[in-house]
């Protein structure tokens, strides 16, 4: 695959589309299951709580991999991600209930660099908190 946006096209400052992210209770047990990550803070709320959590959270791999998203639909090719890494501020709590929680995500091209490569820095927030900091990836654009 190779990336569909072309390189040329985007400038310092273009927005990519937002994206919402429902997380339930159901969808982290699914990731449990996938990732083999069967911490209780992630399903028990009991748990949770006990080690002072105000609730089951996400993952924070669930999250930073939901958040990339935003940048690979943007694309069209998660091969053209270069470089990913973010810092985790918040968890995102996910309430027992048929909403979940919802993992809101933005971006923008911050910089051009050489070799049609741009930096694209992202805005992840849950419950109007910003739960990833830092949060850039680095991807060669067509």
């Amino acid at each position: 695959m190779t990336a569909t946006i072309a390189y040329g096209a985007v400038e310092v400052g273009t927005e990519l589309p937002a994206r919402s992210f429902p997380v339930t209770r159901a969808t982290l047990v699914q990731y449990a299951g996938a990732s083999g990550d069967f911490n209780p803070i992630h399903w028990n709320e009991a748990f949770a709580r006990e080690v002072g959590l105000p609730d089951v959270i996400a993952h924070g791999m669930f999250t930073m991999a939901e958040a990339i998203r935003v940048v690979t639909d943007w694309t069209g090719d998660p091969g053209a991600v270069v470089e990913y890494g973010v810092r985790f501020t918040k968890p995102v709590v996910v309430p027992n209930d048929d909403a979940g929680a919802l993992i809101e995500v933005s971006g923008k091209v911050a910089a051009k660099l050489d070799d049609n490569l741009v930096r694209v820095d992202l805005t992840v927030t849950s419950d109007d908190k910003k739960v990833l900091g830092m949060s850039r990836a680095v991807v060669r654009l067509a």
